[in-house]
């Protein structure tokens, strides 16, 4: 039986663990908001009660309310509940005076699914490498994005939606006032994410409520740039989800609020058209994050993000036609038109085997890599910081996924594949694994750990990490099984996707 530890915070006492070899104290469950229930339901996160005695932190809080999304994720908490605003603490220290460089997790899942429990997430032996490790809930779905004009009157700042993005300040704020009785350092905090979480550090680098509550930031795949998850301003986001509200015949946010969790949940779910995501609220987000961007008012923080090599699917883009170079250039001609030529030499397509490899390519560009190419010219170019930039090119072992899944995840270091491979936490998974990604992942871990000490990935007996940038040819490290720095050789494609995105502006 692991050992107790109580630590105090400033709303009451916590009982964490010792895990099993007695190098990290572990909290799980410790509360950072009220719960969102009720009259708070859809409300900025308010702070917790402080309680006496001494409160259990050794399980992890349910997950925020979700439908069952990703056959990838699997969770080690209760169960879905709107009482979900819990996060988690591993720590190598023991005492308050170690002030250890802090890593804070915000999850990925589309902004509908994902919760800190997954068992890829943990921290235990990201913790082993001296930081203090940090993994939060947020509110998903219609609970954490539902914006009506209602919710503007009352927030007393003319705003509504993103409440899922408040909650993440929220534990960021718990992070700078509590983390330090952890043996953490408030002042050199690292906050880093996976596609939605990635998103979610791009969005919090550009919100006001954030600025100062951290210092450097980790993208794995995305941000608000680009067509995916656009950001829509809060008065359409507002009208579309009034209509659904009316579609409910619930006449009053009290009347929604009265509504049973599981009846909302399903009943969002059963609207295609209609998707519960971040806005721009006026509030969080007073304008689209790009404009904050190129108006340099971002954290003015290091950055290190970069994508994995498959993030797309090759079936996707021919969707239902065979995957050739012929009905690749058709396709291409349909949807790019006076620019397929150009799109054409990019992704070249001269056998069928090239036409898929470039399919691949052009929708994980599409997808993911072009938004966070875009964050990371940005936060290089206007906020002038220090940029390191990544591609993870392993693919896991096979079986991938499990065969069984519904919708198939394309073979290759597909979305999502580091994941494990950062936390060390390859043994989450059941596949075959080998050494080769072993060692990687203790390079990843440690490149990620050294970042979030100094700002700089690069330590003794690793492979050198260049500063992003021109004069080295915007330098790309490569993280395979011979993990190396190379200029980057497709740096027109990303400029092409910008060339599109301006004269759409």
């Amino acid at each position: 039986m692991a050992a107790a530890i109580q630590i105090m915070t400033d709303r009451g006492e916590v009982e964490g663990s010792v895990s099993a070899d007695s190098k990290i104290r572990i909290f799980k469950g410790i509360p950072f908001a009220a719960p969102p229930v009720g009259p708070l339901r859809w409300r900025e996160p308010q702070p917790v009660p402080s309680w006496t005695g001494v409160r259990k932190a050794l399980a992890f809080g349910s997950r925020c309310m979700q439908q069952h999304v990703f056959d990838d994720m699997v969770f080690r908490d209760p169960g879905p509940s709107e009482d979900c605003l819990y996060l988690n603490v591993w720590t190598p220290a023991t005492s308050a005076a170690a002030k250890l460089p802090v890593m804070v997790w915000i999850y990925g899942g589309g902004f509908v699914g994902g919760a800190a429990s997954e068992p890829r997430q943990d921290g235990e032996q990201l913790a082993k490498k001296g930081v203090v490790v940090v993994s939060l809930n947020y509110r998903l779905g219609v609970f954490g994005f539902f914006s009506h004009p209602e919710l503007a009157k009352e927030s007393g700042h003319d705003a509504s939606g993103n409440y899922g993005l408040l909650d993440q300040v929220a534990a960021l704020r718990w992070v700078h006032e509590n983390i330090g009785f952890f043996g953490g350092d408030p002042g050199r905090v690292t906050i880093f994410g996976e596609s939605a979480g990635s998103f979610s550090v791009s969005a919090l680098m550009a919100s006001p409520l954030a600025q100062g509550l951290f210092q450097r930031a980790i993208g794995e795949s995305g941000a608000f740039f680009g067509s995916t998850l656009a950001l829509k301003p809060r008065r359409e986001t507002e009208q579309a989800d009034a209509k659904f509200a009316e579609s409910l015949g619930a006449p009053s946010l009290a009347a929604l609020r009265a509504r049973p969790a599981e009846e909302l949940l399903e009943s969002a779910k059963n609207r295609e058209l209609l998707r519960f995501a971040p806005n721009i609220d006026g509030y969080f987000l007073p304008e689209d994050p790009a404009a904050t961007y190129e108006a340099g008012k971002q954290s003015r923080i290091p950055l290190l993000a970069g994508w994995n090599s498959d993030e797309g699917s090759f079936q996707s883009f021919f969707a239902k036609t065979e995957p050739t170079a012929q009905n690749f250039a058709e396709r291409v001609r349909a949807i790019f038109k006076s620019n397929a030529d150009t799109v054409l030499k990019l992704y070249p397509a001269a056998t069928d085997d090239q036409a898929k490899r470039s399919a691949q390519d052009l929708s994980g560009d599409q997808f993911i890599a072009y938004s966070t190419w875009k964050w990371i010219e940005l936060q290089a170019t206007v906020a002038k910081t220090t940029v390191y930039r990544y591609e993870f090119d392993q693919a896991p072992p096979a079986p991938s996924i499990d065969a069984t899944l519904s919708s198939p995840i394309s073979p290759g270091a597909y979305h999502s594949a580091e994941i494990e491979f950062v936390f060390e936490a390859l043994p989450s998974k059941r596949l075959p694994w080998r050494p080769a990604d072993s060692q990687l992942s203790d390079l990843m871990s440690s490149y990620w750990t050294n970042f979030a000490k100094t700002g700089d990935p690069n330590g003794p007996g690793l492979p050198k990490w260049p500063v992003y940038g021109a004069a080295a040819g915007y330098p790309v490290m490569h993280l395979g099984s011979e993990s190396q720095a190379s200029p980057d050789n497709h740096r027109a494609r990303y400029q092409f996707l910008d060339s599109l995105g301006s004269a759409s502006r």
